[in-house]
């Protein structure tokens, strides 16, 4: 297949890493530092069991240069989307789909204003990676886990293109499984990221400072709970046991583990909360659901939204 990777961050840059070394055309879309260690270098990915080298046919920061492929994996930060999705249009054929994986349930109907509904598909995301230094992607997690890529159409029709696309992923060593309700899919991973994200960030922690201190485990709970009432609220068939099944994963999670929003809290970079914790209130009000606990903590985090530079 001929995919691009709308950026080379932590999942595209790891992607492009396993579908290039099984010999799919990859092109990678990146910028800065990262752009120019690409092309100087290649893209270098760590994991647990070692190190992972691949040369993209193209690295760039100019889509046009790339001309129409058969899939984007678009995988930015939910801030950058809108400049990121218009950048893609000359990377759109007829039966081009696009893939996004970011954290959040707007992702698809963002994409779908921008780009022709008829290209864009959803999906969500279960790997630890992220880009350690220009070209590098680092994958953390215990050895052998090669990630977890849901997707499929918005309306759950099965497609040849994302028949091929889960193919060459599986092919690659990830899991990309079959899906029924992609919706039900993605509000699943959001029920839990809308409290990881949110209480790492918010009480500066790490999952085994959660687990020691009862309150903020309530409060983790809390949102999770607030942020179903949600999703049910909006129609989403989420498992009845989705915070159950949440409850007991941090029982086992690995104690240093935390959000992206953590990490670019402390950097100082932008946050994605308006389309988290600020999401579920903002969804929640339509819906007529109280979202107390999102609410407290999207005001907490409210002042770090734009970064050091706001």
């Amino acid at each position: 297949m001929r995919i691009a990777t709308m950026a080379t961050g932590g999942i595209g840059g790891y992607l492009a890493v396993r579908l290039g070394q099984r010999g799919h055309d990859i092109a990678c879309i990146a910028r800065g530092p990262h752009l120019a260690a690409i092309r100087a270098a290649g893209l270098r990915l760590d994991t647990p069991t070692g190190t992972e080298l691949f040369t993209p046919a193209i690295a760039t920061d100019t889509p046009a240069e790339i001309g129409p492929v058969d899939a984007v994996i678009f995988g930015v930060k939910g801030g950058g989307l809108e400049a990121a999705a218009a950048a893609c249009r000359p990377l759109i054929g007829p039966d081009t789909v696009v893939v996004p994986f970011l954290n959040g349930v707007e992702a698809a109907d963002r994409l779908a204003a921008i780009l022709p509904p008829q290209n864009v598909a959803n999906g969500v995301a279960y790997v630890f990676t992220t880009i350690t230094e220009p070209g590098v992607i680092g994958q953390t997690g215990r050895a052998g886990m090669h990630g977890r890529f849901v997707f499929g159409e918005r309306d759950n029709r099965p497609t040849d293109r994302i028949a091929a696309l889960r193919t060459a992923i599986r092919d690659a060593g990830p899991d990309a499984p079959d899906v029924d309700d992609i919706e039900a899919e993605v509000w699943t991973k959001f029920v839990l990221f809308s409290a990881m994200s949110g209480v790492t960030a918010g009480a500066r922690c790490r999952i085994g400072d959660i687990r020691a201190h009862p309150d903020l485990l309530a409060l983790f709970e809390r949102v999770m709970e607030e942020t179903e009432a949600v999703g049910r609220a909006r129609g989403v068939a989420l498992p009845s046991d989705v915070v159950a099944r949440h409850m007991a994963f941090m029982e086992g999670a690995p104690a240093d583990a935390r959000a992206s929003t953590s990490v670019d809290l402390e950097k100082g970079a932008p946050l994605e909360t308006p389309w988290l914790n600020g999401a579920v209130v903002r969804l929640g009000a339509e819906a007529g659901v109280q979202t107390p606990a999102n609410a407290a903590i999207a005001a907490l985090l409210a002042p770090y939204v734009a970064g050091m530079s706001g």
